[in-house]
């Protein structure tokens, strides 16, 4: 095992970016019959505003898309675990180590020089800002 602390991976939405190209590319369809519309002198308009309104509401969902995967990321936070010893009551908090678990013998006392066990192991929430 590494030591290095992998980055969360981003998930592509694979099916979301296919009907955004599905619809660039029916808006591209609806351009292209727009303007062979106006070759033949025909009304164009309604060929122009689908392929139009296509491309616009392609790219808004594209942004959109750029802006969430980008605020979506997750923090690891931390885990901490209390060492407490049973006689005289003093208390240690420090970063959870493997191994530990509930009721593990830890290293003696500072105070008492008594054995300390582990008396709990919590996550520290970070709250946002």
């Amino acid at each position: 095992m590494s030591d290095e602390i992998e980055k969360p991976r981003r998930r592509i939405p694979y099916l979301f970016f296919t009907i955004i190209l599905v619809t660039i590319a029916l808006s591209a369809v609806a351009l292209y019959f727009a303007i062979d519309e106006y070759a033949q002198n025909r009304d164009p308009t309604s060929l122009l505003l689908i392929g139009g309104s296509g491309f616009v509401l392609s790219a808004y969902m594209l942004f959109q898309t750029r802006r969430k995967t980008m605020r979506l990321e997750i923090k690891e936070q931390p885990v901490m675990t209390t060492i407490l010893c049973q006689k005289c009551g003093f208390k240690n908090v420090r970063d959870f180590q493997r191994g530990d678990y509930v009721f593990k013998e830890a290293e003696p006392c500072p105070k008492c020089n008594e054995k300390m066990s582990v008396a709990s192991i919590y996550r520290e929430v970070q709250e946002k800002h």
